[in-house]
């Protein structure tokens, strides 16, 4: 019987981002900024790609996937983080753990496999111009775009399953501003080592088998680029490409120092510091990128902000 009251823990006590420094109201409100940045980025980049025609093609279908899925990050911690600082309740149920386990985990295991896709659709656009229209047509992005959301539903379900397999029978303070499984973890009373092995090996399968996609298509695509006659046509191959590589270098570049670390290296204030970056910072960063860097793009907004 005692067993069991130590698994129904109802709720548990998020410690927050700033529990640890003196100047939590300041940085708070930095953090808060760069969210409604992050949000209304976003939100108007979806906008700009549904306003106009010219920009339903492939590249901007994986752009607004790109887009939704970074919402949906931000939507499933940032909420929850304001409204706990605000009203000085640390508490989240056990319900409302799992939502955020299973999309975070989702959204990030998705993001890693559209990247990839991404990379293929810039190899064929380049490498194949002739047969892009058959090789892209919507069906085939469409599932692309489907099986990179379900790859990273598979993931969170496993993952939610097995952080609420574990009994959870001393301190309910979960030192993080949301609930991300290395931070549950260090709260169970069982033995989750090889639970963490798993989550370790997972992490090294998704991250390296899609950059492994995104690195052999622009292996292919510059060899197809330097052989290019015309310099115009080089620097809009680039130009196209460049935008996509700096997305690929702050995701994975977050994302594999975050989570290929073994957890006996992990500390919460790194835990914190890296999940700020990825669930923050990125979604903040990628549609100034795309959209700074991309004549479509602004052309499209000047168009809206002309009506």
């Amino acid at each position: 019987m005692e067993f069991w009251n130590h698994t129904t823990t109802t709720n548990f006590i998020l410690l927050g981002l700033f529990s640890h420094t003196p100047y939590a109201l300041f940085l708070f409100s930095l953090v808060l900024l760069a969210s409604i940045t992050a949000l209304a980025g976003n939100i108007l980049f979806l906008l700009i790609i549904q306003a106009d025609v010219r920009l339903h093609i492939p590249m901007y279908f994986f752009l607004s996937q790109l887009s939704i899925m970074d919402l949906t990050m931000m939507c499933a911690v940032v909420p929850k983080m304001v409204t706990n600082f605000l009203s000085g309740s640390k508490l989240i149920s056990r319900e409302a753990c799992g939502t955020q386990i299973f999309l975070v985990v989702m959204v990030g295991g998705a993001e890693c496999f559209l990247l990839a896709v991404m990379a293929y659709d810039r190899y064929v656009a380049v490498c194949h111009p002739l047969r892009y229209p058959a090789l892209m047509n919507w069906k085939v992005c469409s599932l692309m775009a489907l099986a990179s959301w379900m790859g990273g539903v598979t993931d969170s379900v496993i993952d939610v399953g097995m952080v609420f397999s574990f009994p959870y029978c001393g301190s309910r303070e979960v030192d993080h501003f949301f609930c991300e499984v290395p931070a549950l973890l260090r709260l169970s009373c069982a033995d989750t080592s090889l639970f963490e092995d798993l989550i370790y090996a997972c992490c090294v399968i998704m991250l390296l088998l899609p950059l492994g996609v995104i690195v052999a298509s622009y292996a292919r695509l510059l060899t197809t680029v330097i052989r290019m006659p015309s310099t115009e046509g080089k620097q809009k191959a680039l130009t196209t490409c460049s935008s996509h590589l700096a997305v690929v270098g702050l995701y994975y570049g977050g994302a594999i120092f975050s989570y290929m670390q073994r957890a006996s290296s992990r500390t919460p204030a790194g835990d914190r510091a890296t999940s700020i970056f990825y669930t923050i910072l990125t979604p903040m960063l990628n549609p100034l990128i795309y959209s700074l860097r991309n004549r479509e793009v602004m052309k499209a907004l000047k168009k809206i902000l002309g009506r």
